[in-house]
């Protein structure tokens, strides 16, 4: 009787995503259907979770990396009890439905992270992976496993063809993270066809060759071999495990099994009739679940539950009685706050000309951070000491060594941001070093934190044509406005170094956003904040810093990081020849534009039509703040190789330039 209840919730899932992807007039059949025995195998043999309760801390982690196949999943949700309806499946793809063509964390229980972009959801994992070693040595006793949940990710050729995944393996290999789990469908179709159109690797070989272990299961429909390989997966290991299933796409339907045609489109009413007679369901039967299948699957997912449940409480009443202060904060942290007063102690930097720059301002502060904050936890892409990421004693994470707070990612800028995502995914406060034009290979991870709304942040230094002598290839000219342009993401671009501070303390305060945090690699002033509005400002996204006498100014100069000196000095100059002058620092639009119309109009009022932006980058989207016919003085070309002092003065991003910008501006009228 359990065989065939299994087999019938098999084809059941199957039939489902038939149907769903019909209705829908869109969507990808096929890994569903062939997928369906390793998915129910997965929840059946290996997953530990609490229906009820899908943010269980201690349950076992499942990532769809390739979520293109997200009926296999919510067709699976929906027969274990994990809080989506058979009316959800039939809205599959529509307005207002949990069932999204891909799968969004927080839209739909029991997803843990957004998937579709091939290869993100593996390299999530084993940010998952690697957040769950963390927290295993900070808050595991000797006799008290407090944390030991696993996790598995299932992707297919697509996942491992995107460098992204190798990228994440190499690292999962190098550290030994054996908590992890990869299931690789092996179903040789792509879209355009046969995957040897493009593709021709050793993947078990090339993944041992990393460090992993690999196993294989010849037929995906073999429930038994799944099972056994899974029981293996749950062992402890010293490294992580491919497991290669050889599956057929749209496994049962006759005339489109094994074939490119059955990736991502409906297969058609007389296909699916055809395919349901092969599983020996209904033909005429939309969205049909047979009896007893949703029954059985609800109650042994109610069994797990339990079984969690009761597990669960007794490790942390005995971690509570045993080591208080560690459960107090472990509750902390799955409650996603930061311990109280860590802002108390952060630096305040006094005045000097010379100044220091932002990433030497943002080392000392996070020094500090790291110190008030335990789990947060980071690291650079091979640039930790030009980023100044590195906490100071807080030690290396390494094999064997998973307690340390500094992570080193290699230089796998796309792997390391997505792996980020999966350490915030699991409680963890990550943030990620590199230089800001590399922040290009980053932009798939942005995106998919801020859908998230994750509190990654993400560390870029030597921000402008300040870099100098390395040249134009180094010198980021767009890459701000780009990081602007996503919705959901805070991009800061402090101005002096206690802008660096506030942008921080804005930054851990903030718990649903990712924040970009832009800094200088020269030196810029410090301002003095007896002469000057206090740094504070930042919190608000942007502020005046200097105002014209009686707070009535005839010409607003906007700026940006390194360049707010700049604005200052032209101010000073500009007030020295009673021109009645503004001053406003914009570190954060996002912000800014988040703050009250009554507050954004006391910062830049209408009223003052003249107006000059100052950035060392693309004038791109500052419009906005200074009108159609505003003035720039921006770059909106490549840089050049030669000292930056040099280059800022044949830039233009000089005293007389904004002056001169200032007083054509009032001239002309402004906007």
């Amino acid at each position: 009787m359990s065989a065939e209840i299994d087999r019938l919730a098999v084809d059941t899932v199957r039939c489902l995503a038939m149907d769903a992807v019909q209705r829908a007039n869109s969507g990808h059949p096929g890994t569903p259907m062939a997928l369906a025995p390793v998915a129910h195998a997965i929840w059946d043999e290996f997953l530990r979770f609490a229906p009820d309760d899908p943010r269980h801390p201690g349950r076992d982690r499942f990532v769809l990396s390739c979520g293109h196949a997200s009926m296999l999943l919510y067709g699976t949700l929906h027969l274990w009890g994990q809080g989506v309806s058979l009316d959800d499946l039939k809205s599959f793809r529509q307005w207002g439905s949990p069932c999204a063509g891909h799968p969004e964390y927080g839209h739909c229980p029991a997803v843990e992270t957004t998937t579709g972009p091939l290869g993100q959801g593996f390299a999530n994992a084993v940010g998952m992976a690697l957040a769950r070693e963390w927290l295993a040595a900070r808050y595991n006793l000797p006799d008290v496993k407090i944390i030991d949940w696993k996790v598995i990710a299932l992707g297919g050729d697509g996942d491992l063809m995107e460098g992204i995944s190798y990228e994440a393996a190499a690292l999962a290999g190098h550290l030994g993270l054996g908590a992890l789990t990869w299931i690789w469908d092996d179903n040789r179709i792509t879209i355009e066809g046969a995957t040897d159109l493009a593709w021709g690797e050793d993947v078990p070989a090339r993944f041992r060759a990393l460090g992993w272990e690999t196993a294989s299961v010849e037929d995906a429909n073999d429930l038994g071999a799944l099972r056994e390989v899974l029981r293996t997966a749950k062992q402890d290991r010293e490294k992580p495990l491919l497991i290669r299933v050889r599956s057929h796409i749209a496994y049962g339907a006759p005339h489109k099994q094994d074939t490119a045609d059955a990736h991502g489109a409906p297969l058609g009413e007389d296909e699916i009739r055809a395919a349901k007679e092969f599983f020996g369901l209904d033909p005429d039967q939309h969205f049909q679940v047979p009896e007893g299948v949703r029954e059985e699957m609800t109650a042994r997912g109610r069994a797990k539950g339990e079984a969690l449940r009761s597990d669960w409480d007794a490790r942390w009443s005995a971690l509570a009685a045993k080591e208080p202060e560690k459960a107090r904060e472990l509750e902390m942290l799955l409650d996603g706050d930061i311990p109280e007063g860590w802002e108390t102690n952060l630096p305040e930097f006094e005045p000097s000309e010379k100044g220091m720059a932002g990433r030497g301002a943002s080392g000392k502060t996070l020094q500090i951070l790291g110190a008030s904050i335990p789990w947060l936890v980071g690291g650079s892409a091979d640039l930790a000491g030009s980023n100044k990421t590195a906490i100071g004693g807080g030690g290396d994470f390494e094999k064997g060594h998973f307690d340390g707070r500094n992570l080193h990612f290699g230089i796998r800028e796309h792997a390391m941001g997505a792996i980020a995502n999966g350490m915030a995914l699991s409680g963890l406060r990550p943030y990620t070093g590199t230089f800001l034009v590399f922040s290009d290979y980053m932009r798939p991870v942005h995106r998919l934190a801020a859908m998230m709304k994750l509190p990654v942040t993400w560390i870029y230094t030597h921000d402008s044509i300040g870099v100098g002598e390395d040249g134009p290839t180094h010198q980021p000219i767009e890459h701000v406005a780009s990081l602007r342009a996503i919705p959901g993401l805070d991009v800061y671009r402090p101005g002096d170094a206690n802008e660096v501070v506030e942008a921080w303390k804005t930054i851990l305060a903030t718990k649903d956003r990712p924040s970009a945090i832009v800094l200088s690699r020269q030196a810029h002033p410090t301002l003095d904040r007896t002469r000057f509005n206090s740094a504070e400002g930042v919190r608000r996204g942007g502020y005046v810093v200097a105002d014209a006498a009686g707070g009535s100014p005839q010409v607003i100069l906007l700026a940006t990081g390194s360049e707010l000196g700049l604005a200052v000095r032209a101010w000073e100059r500009l007030t020295a020849d009673a021109v009645p002058a503004r001053v406003v620092s914009l570190p954060c639009w996002e912000l800014f534009e988040r703050q009250d119309e009554d507050y954004r109009e006391s910062v830049l009022p209408h009223a003052v039509t003249a107006r000059v932006a100052i950035e060392a980058g693309s004038s791109f989207g500052w419009q906005r703040y200074v009108g159609r016919r505003g003035a720039t003085v921006t770059r909106d070309a490549f840089g050049a190789s030669a000292p930056g002092a040099e280059l800022f003065r044949r830039f233009g991003f000089t005293v007389e330039a904004v002056v001169e910008a200032a007083r054509a501006q009032m001239k002309a009228g402004g906007a």
